[in-house]
């Protein structure tokens, strides 16, 4: 089993960029498809990007796409997301998660393992 923990988030202004972590251990990131998801308090946790394991392809949340990359490292085994001109409503608890299934999928559903969080908070 892969354990991941996140890190990078923080406190920052709206238009400022943030780039978040995940860094992976236990087995080899490039095992598994990889995503990002964010979850605000009241809210159910929702899709924000999405990563194949080789990195060819990628999934994007229409709220985010322009703004964020995902990326990812497998030699570091290491999931990236750059966060660009982030606005008030991207505040949440950011989450990567690790998935065997060979697309992106944008459900949680289809995750087998995540990070504890990582908290990222916008001021305007």
């Amino acid at each position: 089993q892969v354990h991941l923990a996140e890190s990078g988030g923080g406190l920052v202004q709206a238009g400022d960029s943030l780039r978040l972590s995940c860094a992976a251990s236990g087995r080899t990131l490039s095992t598994y498809g990889m995503g990002w998801f964010r979850q605000a308090p009241g809210k159910e946790r929702e899709f924000v990007a999405g990563i194949t394991r080789g990195g060819g392809g990628t999934n994007y949340a229409d709220s985010v796409k322009g703004r964020f990359t995902i990326s990812r490292d497998n030699a570091k085994n290491t999931l990236y997301l750059q966060m660009n001109n982030l606005r008030v409503e991207d505040a949440a608890v950011y989450f990567c998660g690790a998935t065997l299934s060979l697309g992106v999928p944008a459900s949680p559903n289809i995750y087998v393992a995540w990070g504890q969080g990582t908290q990222v908070t916008v001021s305007s």
